[in-house]
């Protein structure tokens, strides 16, 4: 369900709402945690392109050198022809654009896949607020397994923990950018490990893949493809743990 003040995200961040409605919005955003986001987001896009626009400011021997190549007029230029004069504004300017075009899709990029850890680990910390973690409820991996048969679009193979620290607690089926998946839970001594596999559809706003673990507060997270699929793993162990985790998992997906 949308919020009634998702309409006003842009008004806010262009100073542009009155101030009555300022004061309100301002308090929504304390217990929003969508237009919160949606507010950092646009915040974050006028700094970069604000960044970029300064950073590529033409000089100013080439902003003398536009005005005299405008101001001239036709006819033979001892500077070169005619038509490259009236053409350097041109392709000055469109080579400033093409430039923030690039910073601004970079930064896009970016910002998307760190939008994507924060929603999942939501459903990380959801699951391990709830009750019922799990819907399959148990540490035999051919047990959980076969429960996700008919429920996914895909099949994936789980590790062998017989001899390692790990303990596999159950699985469910869980939603992300409306694409369902399996979600993992295991446990290493007093700490939960949330493991999600999606189909690797080639979306955007996903985490971006990469073999190096990262962390972000108090919890660490690795993100990878495998086999057409995604993986993503976090919890709130060190890193060598977690990506001892993910080595047990890249394994058991190239059996």
């Amino acid at each position: 369900m949308s919020c009634d003040w998702s309409a006003k995200l842009d008004r806010y961040v262009d100073s542009e709402l009155p101030a009555g409605e300022l004061t309100e919005f301002q308090e929504h955003l304390l217990g929003c945690p969508k237009c919160a986001a949606g507010v950092l987001s646009r915040l974050q896009l006028k700094h970069v392109t604000r960044s970029a626009g300064q950073r590529f400011r033409p000089t100013p021997e080439l902003r003398q050198k536009i005005e005299q190549s405008i101001g001239a007029r036709s006819g033979p230029s001892r500077n070169g022809p005619s038509w490259l004069r009236r053409w350097v504004p041109t392709l000055a300017m469109a080579a400033v654009l093409a430039l923030m075009l690039a910073s601004t899709a970079i930064w896009l990029r970016y910002a998307r896949g760190e939008q994507a850890v924060g929603e999942l680990a939501d459903l990380h910390v959801a699951t391990l607020a709830s009750a019922n973690p799990v819907d399959v409820v148990s540490t035999d991996r051919h047990t959980v397994k076969p429960w996700f048969q008919g429920k996914l679009p895909f099949t994936f193979n789980l590790p062998e923990l017989q001899n390692s620290a790990f303990k596999l607690i159950g699985g469910s089926v869980a939603y992300f950018h409306q694409s369902p998946g399996a979600h993992l839970l295991f446990e290493l001594r007093k700490h939960r490990i949330s493991v999600f596999i999606f189909r690797n559809g080639g979306e955007a706003g996903w985490p971006n893949p990469g073999s190096a673990p990262s962390r972000d507060l108090t919890f660490s997270s690795e993100s990878w493809t495998e086999g057409g699929l995604r993986y993503f793993v976090i919890g709130d162990c060190n890193r060598a743990d977690l990506h001892s985790l993910t080595e047990l998992l890249k394994s058991a997906a190239r059996s």
